[in-house]
């Protein structure tokens, strides 16, 4: 059962860029605060320890509260504070870090390129489980973080699933009838549930649902009830944990003919085939992609962190951008409240104003400081939120697995 948060101000479940969630703002006293998708497969390793960044310190050598602290000739006007709260383990300890990294870059690289501001972060994992997620929460608003970067969001699957997924399974796989195996959790029922039912609005026929609990030893029970009617296509919905299981099952009793497959984002991972021992050709996916105008400079910032190609990961494009529209938002807040931050997001990020990209995010600050209007053109595209916060549109890529990894087929615009 979720526990509530009964402290000050934190963010109020937005997401950015459709990727992380962005937890916000609550009143002070009973109210309490939501934070992004918790859900997760349940099979946590624990979580890691939170790992704040270095406070500043004062000329005296004491640590400063958030406020004004001068070193040497610098200014150091203000300490931006950000919470980032993301499943590393469990059953996103394949997808997770490579988000977390980029989450992390970005406040780094602000940090490291303001003369006026210092941003301050502190990570803790959900271990991909709702009750760990929510002690991680807690543990970043006891903590006095503002704004939380997190938890991998679902809003952003769902809308895959009725503007993406199911026209690519009415008409490029030319398919009628379907069914779902989907993981029993808030993020595999969601997704299921918002596919199934843009299949049905579409006029197509499905056949059976049938969920599926993580860590098992086999599936084949699951497959058999999902594939007794024997559908066209078949959604599967999880993490590469449980779906290496999963495709190994179905692989041992059913050939790549007997249907093709579709699969979100939460199962793109280029070491699947090779995990479960089949080119998996009749796999089918979609994720969101990054296509913004700072796209080429975030590539070569996390090249350069991290020596990885940020693009063999979803996610990690938007994970930087909530980062940083967070540190935006704050830095035209001119306070770490979440309440004043969240009244600034879409002041940030919206059209209108001077062009702020990954490249200049430094400058980005000063100007939002100052109140001079800015728009942050991210690293997964031109962020622009609609009038109840969520991300007004994203790109995502249609793939198809193959032998050693997946071929993206096209990348496909949303806009709301």
């Amino acid at each position: 059962m979720a526990r509530k948060l009964r402290r000050r101000r934190v963010l109020k479940g937005l997401g950015v860029a459709g990727a992380a969630g962005l937890a916000g703002c609550a009143q002070a006293g009973d109210d309490t605060a939501t934070e992004g998708d918790g859900g997760g497969d349940g099979d946590g390793d624990g979580m890691d320890e939170g790992t704040p960044t270095e406070t500043p310190e004062s000329d005296d050598g004491t640590e400063t509260d958030a406020g004004t602290a001068t070193e040497g000739g610098g200014d150091m006007s203000r300490t931006l504070r950000v919470g980032i709260l993301m499943g590393v383990t469990g059953g996103l300890s394949e997808l997770g870090p490579p988000i977390r990294q980029a989450a992390e870059l970005a406040a780094d690289y602000m940090d490291e390129q303001s003369d006026m501001f210092s941003v301050e972060y502190q990570f803790e994992d959900t271990a991909t489980d709702p009750n760990t997620g929510i002690s991680g929460a807690e543990a970043l608003v006891d903590a006095d973080y503002p704004a939380i970067a997190g938890a991998l969001s679902s809003t952003v699957t769902i809308q895959t699933a009725e503007n993406v997924t199911v026209p690519v399974g009415r008409e490029r796989l030319e398919a009628e009838t379907t069914a779902t195996l989907s993981l029993n959790n808030d993020y595999g029922q969601g997704l299921a549930d918002a596919y199934t039912s843009a299949w049905e609005d579409a006029g197509g026929s499905v056949q059976n649902q049938v969920s599926f609990e993580p860590g098992q030893g086999s599936y084949t029970s699951q497959l058999s009830s999902a594939l007794q009617d024997q559908p066209d296509l078949l959604m599967v919905v999880g993490y590469p944990k449980s779906g290496v299981q999963i495709f190994r099952d179905f692989y041992g009793d059913y050939s790549q003919d007997f249907c093709d497959i579709i699969v979100p984002d939460g199962l793109q991972s280029g070491n699947l085939p090779g995990d479960v021992g089949n080119s998996m050709r009749n796999v089918w996916g979609t994720a969101p992609t990054s296509t913004g105008p700072g796209r080429e400079t975030f590539d070569q910032l996390y090249q350069d962190a991290y020596d990885a190609d940020p693009s063999e990961s979803p996610f990690t494009g938007q994970s930087f951008d909530a980062v940083a529209v967070l540190a935006l938002a704050n830095a035209a807040a001119d306070e770490n409240d979440g309440e004043a931050i969240r009244d600034q997001m879409q002041a940030v990020a919206n059209e209108g104003g001077e062009e702020v990209t990954p490249e200049n995010l430094a400058e980005g600050l000063e100007m939002a400081a100052s109140e001079i209007e800015i728009n942050y053109q991210g690293a997964s595209s031109a962020v622009e939120f609609d009038d109840v916060g969520d991300i007004a549109a994203a790109t995502y890529q249609l793939y198809r697995y193959e032998e050693g990894g997946f071929e993206v087929i096209e990348n496909i615009e949303y806009s709301a």
